[in-house]
Parts: structure tokens; sequence; C-alpha cells
């Protein structure tokens, strides 16, 4: 876990996804690491600023295997109960003195000694204060610290939050919503599943209702989650926000739909059950997710996996439907891709847009006169939403319909708890169709 860790701290701040490979460990040595792993990249700019306290020189310069065991330390001392300080302190230093340079572990016992005794008691929900951060579950105070003064620094440090993204967030968003946003970030998400069209019961104890209707918590065994997905074309994992998209459209009939960014699936399998006279056609330029397409519709009597090459060249003006769930900042989803919100700046914002803008442009060549595009998001960012909608309507003349926006937030429990999403319908063009 480490290892992973010191990984992502070479790239700061473009952290990539990864997968801890913890095969090697029991279930319970595997969830700690899990954990902290979370934990970690979540929370490194709290955890950053609390570390920097017991330095001399700046976090950033440290060696990144420096920086690697006081984050992950920290993590331990601050964010978690369960592993008494001596013993975070003690695997600290030991790993400090096996794996960096000769005298990292006396760095490494002075920081997270400094921080240990700024780590003080648990509290209720959160206020604002500068005096404390704020946990999944609660709060916890500080001594002997203080968060920065200016209120937007406040809350960067608090919920681990790049001051260049929160501001930018707090110039199109209400601080009630922000707020909300970033409070739904520090939350490990829960699994939901997408059950509007669920033909037969999951078992018994496995789920329980989540407050958006069609929709429940997984709470069964971890390792019959797989199995039950794999086995049923009925239930999916989804997050509501995300089903609103497809559900927003359902009154329209189309008979030809492809899928253009179809990534695992998840809207495909939607689409086909939303719309179950129309064919549809489905497609990852991603060689992996393509891959995962090809295996997961094999067979499907009306799902067909195309490469992008055929569709082209096959499906020139014969779509009713497209849907494009584009790559996008994933700044909707922060709480599941925690990675998302160090790289979410302004020139990466730009870059996507122009590729959302190229994907739109190949969508259009595949309309029928009369065919629309279903355009989404899990970013809660205007330039890759309303501002691309806007574009496509100027563009190419398409109406602007369905749109809707949706901002994570959570009401404390799983079941209160949704990501942010963005959709619209675009089409038919002025002139055409209604």
């Amino acid at each position: 876990m480490l290892d992973a860790i010191c990984a992502q701290a070479e790239r700061y701040p473009a952290f990539e996804p990864i997968e801890l490979d913890t095969k090697a460990l029991d279930d319970r040595d595997a969830a700690l690491a899990h954990a902290l792993y979370d934990a970690s990249i979540r929370r490194w700019l709290t955890l950053e600023f609390l570390v920097q306290q017991g330095l001399k020189r700046p976090f950033s310069e440290l060696e990144p295997a420096l920086r690697a065991v006081l984050i992950v330390g920290a993590a331990q001392l601050v964010l978690m109960d369960r592993i008494p300080a001596h013993a975070a302190l003690n695997e600290a230093v030991e790993w400090a003195k096996r794996r960096i340079r000769p005298g990292a572990a006396g760095i490494v016992n002075a920081v997270l000694r400094r921080v240990a005794d700024s780590a003080g008691q648990r509290m209720g929900p959160w206020d604002g204060s500068r005096e404390s951060i704020p946990l999944p579950d609660g709060s916890r105070r500080l001594k002997y610290v203080s968060l920065p003064e200016h209120p937007a620094g406040t809350l960067s440090v608090a919920a681990s939050m790049p001051r260049r993204l929160l501001d930018r967030l707090l110039d199109q968003h209400t601080e009630e919503e922000v707020r909300a946003l970033c409070a739904q970030t520090l939350t490990n998400p829960p699994t939901i599943l997408n059950i509007t069209h669920a033909q037969e019961p999951i078992p018994s104890g496995w789920t329980k209702p989540h407050e958006r209707d069609g929709h429940a918590l997984w709470i069964g065994p971890r390792d019959e989650l797989a199995p039950l997905l794999a086995s049923r074309g009925d239930v999916w994992a989804q997050d509501p926000s995300s089903s609103e998209a497809v559900e927003s459209i359902r009154n329209l009939k189309p008979t030809r739909i492809i899928d253009l960014c179809a990534g695992q699936g998840t809207k495909t399998r939607q689409l086909a059950q939303v719309f179950p006279e129309a064919t549809i056609i489905a497609t990852d330029v991603d060689t992996d997710r393509y891959r995962t397409l090809s295996k997961v519709f094999e067979g499907h009597e009306r799902v067909r996996v195309r490469s992008m090459a055929e569709i082209k060249q096959a499906e020139r003006g014969r779509a009713d439907l497209v849907l494009l769930d584009v790559p996008c900042s994933n700044t909707g989803v922060m709480g599941r891709r925690v990675e998302a919100r160090y790289r979410a700046d302004a020139a990466a914002i730009g870059r996507l847009s122009r590729i959302q803008r190229e994907i739109i442009e190949q969508a259009v060549d595949l309309l029928t006169p009369d065919g629309v595009i279903l355009y989404a998001t899990c970013s809660v960012d205007r330039e890759e939403n309303h501002e691309q909608a806007k574009w496509a309507s100027e563009r190419f003349g398409l109406l602007v319909g369905c749109e809707r926006a949706t901002l994570p937030r959570t009401g404390g429990t799983p079941e209160s708890t949704v990501d942010g999403s963005y959709s619209v319908l675009l089409g038919p063009r002025r002139g055409r169709g209604g």
C-alpha cells in the first residue's frame, strides 16, 4: 500500500486511479490497506497541511517516499481511531529505516509525533471552524494549529479540495452548494444498485432502500456482488444521478440507438431496458473497456458491440438516438474518484471540453434527420455541461431540451447520498421533427 502511495506522490497532482493488489493479505489486512490508501488520497491536502507544521522545508520538496510515509502515518493518527498512535508511529519509522535514506526515520518520528499531538478529541458535525477538521462521521478538534484564515482557504484544507478547483466551483455554484459537495466527497460512497427494471427479487438481506425510487444500497456479502451483477441483466450498479439521464428521455421511441462512449456498459444496460424495441450499437475507444463490453453483451439479442471504425462506416445517418456519456473531469463523482479533484484545473477541463466537442461532431454525423443526442457527464462544471449544450445548439442548429443538473450531496446517511451529473437532449435540428 505504501508503495502505491509513493507512486502517487511522484505523480502529484496528476494522480491516477490505482487498484491495490491485496491478494496476498487476509480479508482484515486487505480492508485496512484499502482504507488507509483511500484516506491518504482522499484527504491528501488536509494531511499535507498538518504534516507541514512539523517540517522546516516545504512538503513538496521532500522525496516521494518520505512524503508517502508521512501522509499515511498522518492519516492513521488523525483520520482513523482503531490503530493505536504508537503502532502507527513505529510502523512509519521502521518503513522509513528500511526504504528511505539514512536520517529519514528521525524526520518521520519527529513530524508524526507533532501530528499526533495536534489531533484532539472527536466532536459532532464540523461547524466550519479553523480549529477542527471534518470527518465522515463528525469532526476532530485540532490542538496547537489552526487552518488558514481565509474562508476559502479553511474549506480547501479541511475538505482537501485544491484551491484552484474550489474557487472555480464557488464561481459557478452557491457557497451552500459547494459546501454540500465538499462534504459528500469526504464520505466513503455506498454501492447503489439500479433495481428499477428488476424482474425477480434480490436475495433477502442483501439490499436496503435508497431514498430515490428504483435504487437500493448493497449491504450483502462483498464477494456476492460481482456474481449477482454478472448473472442479471435487469440489475446493475448505478448512482441515481447517473440513471436520471436515460430516464429523462423514456418518452422517446427510438428504434436504433448508438452508445458511443459506452465504458463498461452501465448505461447500455439501462438503454436496453428502457427501450425494449430498439437495436443498440455500443462501442468505446479504450481497448480494455471495449473488450469488457464485448464480453458483457456477448449473445445479447439487441445489443451489438462494434468498433468505432465500423460505426463510422456503417451507421452514418442511421441513429434515432446517440448517447454520449463523454469523458469528463469527474467533478460530480469526487467521492468515488478521489484522485479527480487534484487533476481538475482550468487547463485539464479545457482539454476535455475540446474532446467532448469532437465527440459531439462525430455523433451528429450518425443521426437521422430527426435523430437526437443525449449528452451526459458526471461533471458539475459549466464548461463541460451547459456551455457544451449552447455550443452544439449554435454550431449544428440542435434544439436543447430535457436539460438537468444534479449536484453531489449527502444527508449524512448512505441512503441519502447522491453523486453529481448533467444531461441534455440535443436535437432534432431546427426545422426538423418536434
